[in-house]
C-alpha cells in the first residue's frame, strides 16, 4: 500500500503537471502577441490584428486556468510539504512573493487592456500594454526558475538550527543551475506555443478558413519553431552538462547506466531493472553517452552504482520514470525539428502546405505539452531523494496527515483536473471554428483602419460589403 509519502508526492506531481500547461503556453505567447502587434502597427494591415484579437482570447483563457492551478499547487506547500517552508520558507517565501507581484501587477492587470482596449485607448498604450504583459510571464518563469534551480543547486545560504538563512541573494538567485534552466524554459514555452499556433491554424484552415490572418498565424508558428529547436537542442546539450557537474546521478538514470566507466553507449532503449541493477534487452548506439557527456568516444561516466550508501539504499532517483522520461522529451523534440523544416521549406518553395502535412501539424498542436511534462518528470524526479539538494530530503519534508485524506483528495484533484483539461482542449478548438465561420460568412475581413502607426484608437473589424 502507498503511503503518505508516496501519495503527497503523486499529488503534487499531478498539481504540478496541470498547471505547467498554463505558464508554458503564455510565456511565449504574450511576445507572439506582440509580433503580431508591431506587424499590425508597420503595415496597417487588418490580417494581423485578426491573429493578435484571436490569440488574444486564447492567451486569456490559459492565463485564468494557470493562475487558479498555480494558487492551488501554492497551498500544497502548507498542507503537503510543511517541513518545506519551515526548513527554506525564508528562501522560497520572498521568491514566490516576487512572481506573485509580477504575475498580478503585469499580467492580470494589462491584460484587460489587450482584450478590451481595442477601441477604447490609444494604439500606443494598447501595444504598451501588450509589452509589459509580455514581459510580465516571462519575470514570472524567472522567479519560478529561480527557486527551481535553487532547489537544485542551491546556493548563497547557511542553516542555523535547520532553518536556511540568506546569506547572499545574488548566489541565490544566480545559483549555477539557473541560466541553464530558465533559457532551457523558455525556449521550451516557444517551441509549446510555435507548434499550438501552427496546429490550431492548419485546423482552421482544413476546415475552409482562408483568412489572410490564418495564414499568417501559421506561417509565424512554423517558422517560429524551425528557428527555435535548433537552439533548444543546444540549450539541451549545455543544460544536460551542467546537470552533469552538479547532479551526476541523475544523468546516470537519464543514461541507464550502472557503472562509472569510459566507452558507455548511448542507451537507446532498454528495461531498467533496480533490483538487479542492470538493463534488459538493451538497443545501444557504442560509445554515444561518451561522445555527447564528455565529447570523448573514451570519456568516463558516472553511473548509479556509485551513488549506493553502505546500508544497501540508494540515493539516487528511480531510474525508469527519468529514463524513459527523458527518451520521450527527445523523441518529440526530433519530430519537431523534422516537421518544423520541412514545414518551413514547403512555406519557402510553395508557400502553402499541403493537406497531409496540416493534419500532421494539427496532431502536433499539443506536442510541446508532453515534451515539457516529460522535461519536468526528468527534472524533478530526477532530484529525488532530494526535495532541496544536499539540505532536504523529501521524506523530512512531508506532513503528518493521514493516508486517507491524501488519496481522497488525490481523486478530486485528478478528476477536476482531467475536466478542466479537457474543457480546455474543447473550448480551443470551439473559438478556432467560431472565428472560422465568422470569416466564412464574411464577418472581420474588411478593415477599417483609422490610424496605423500613431497614437488614434484602433476601430474594430466592418462587415464585409
Amino acid at each position: 500500500m502507498m503511503d503518505t509519502l508516496i501519495l503527497s508526492r503523486i499529488q503534487f506531481g499531478a498539481n504540478i503537471t496541470f498547471h505547467i500547461l498554463f505558464p508554458t503556453i503564455t510565456i511565449a505567447l504574450g511576445w507572439v502577441l506582440l509580433f503580431f502587434k508591431l506587424r499590425y502597427n508597420r503595415t496597417g494591415e487588418m490580417a494581423w490584428m485578426d491573429a493578435y484579437k484571436f490569440w488574444v482570447k486564447v492567451f486569456a483563457l490559459t492565463f485564468a486556468l494557470g493562475v487558479v492551478s498555480g494558487v492551488t499547487m501554492s497551498f500544497q506547500f502548507g498542507t503537503n510539504w510543511p517541513g518545506f517552508m519551515e526548513s527554506v520558507g525564508n528562501v522560497a517565501g520572498p521568491l514566490l512573493a516576487y512572481e506573485i507581484l509580477t504575475a498580478f501587477f503585469l499580467e492580470a492587470t494589462f491584460l484587460a487592456v489587450m482584450l478590451f482596449g481595442f477601441n477604447r485607448v490609444s494604439n500606443r498604450i494598447h501595444t504598451l500594454a501588450t509589452v509589459l504583459v509580455a514581459f510580465g510571464t516571462t519575470m514570472s518563469a524567472f522567479w519560478i526558475l529561480v527557486l527551481n534551480s535553487w532547489m537544485h543547486t542551491p546556493q548563497g545560504f547557511e542553516m542555523r538550527d535547520g532553518v536556511a538563512f540568506v546569506t547572499d541573494w545574488w548566489e541565490v538567485i544566480f545559483n549555477p543551475s539557473m541560466p541553464y534552466r530558465l533559457t532551457h524554459m523558455l525556449l521550451a514555452s516557444g517551441l509549446t506555443v510555435a507548434f499550438l499556433v501552427a496546429g490550431v491554424s492548419a485546423y482552421r484552415l482544413l476546415r475552409g478558413d482562408r483568412s489572410e490572418g490564418v495564414g499568417k498565424a501559421l506561417r509565424t508558428g512554423v517558422v517560429m519553431a524551425a528557428l527555435l529547436i535548433p537552439a533548444q537542442i543546444f540549450a539541451g546539450d549545455m543544460h544536460g552538462l551542467n546537470t552533469l557537474e552538479h547532479q551526476p546521478q541523475k544523468i546516470a538514470a537519464m543514461e541507464g547506466n550502472w557503472e562509472t566507466r569510459g566507452n558507455v553507449p548511448l542507451v537507446l532503449f532498454t528495461l531498467p531493472d533496480e533490483q538487479a541493477r542492470e538493463n534488459r534487452f538493451e538497443i545501444a548506439i557504442p560509445n554515444g553517452a561518451s561522445l555527447i557527456l564528455k565529447h570523448d568516444p573514451a570519456g568516463v561516466v558516472p553511473g548509479l552504482n556509485d551513488f549506493v550508501r553502505e546500508d544497501g539504499s540508494v540515493a539516487h532517483p528511480p531510474v525508469a520514470p527519468v529514463f524513459f522520461a527523458f527518451r520521450i522529451m527527445v523523441g518529440i523534440g526530433m519530430l519537431m525539428l523534422v516537421a518544423s523544416w520541412y514545414g518551413g521549406w514547403q512555406l519557402y518553395r510553395r508557400g502553402t502546405l499541403p493537406p497531409w502535412m496540416l493534419r500532421g501539424f494539427v496532431a502536433m498542436t499539443f506536442s510541446g505539452w508532453v515534451a515539457t511534462v516529460a522535461g519536468w518528470y526528468v527534472t524533478e524526479i530526477g532530484r529525488q531523494p532530494w526535495l532541496v539538494s544536499g539540505v532536504l530530503t523529501t521524506a523530512e519534508a512531508v506532513t503528518t496527515t493521514p493516508v486517507g485524506m491524501v488519496a481522497s483528495t488525490l481523486a478530486m484533484y485528478l478528476a477536476i483536473y482531467a475536466a478542466l483539461t479537457a474543457a480546455y482542449v474543447w473550448t480551443l478548438f470551439h473559438l478556432a471554428r467560431r472565428d472560422g465561420a465568422s470569416a466564412t460568412l464574411g464577418q472581420a475581413v474588411t478593415p477599417e483602419v483609422r490610424v496605423a502607426k500613431g497614437g488614434g484608437r484602433i476601430a474594430g473589424p466592418v462587415p464585409a460589403e
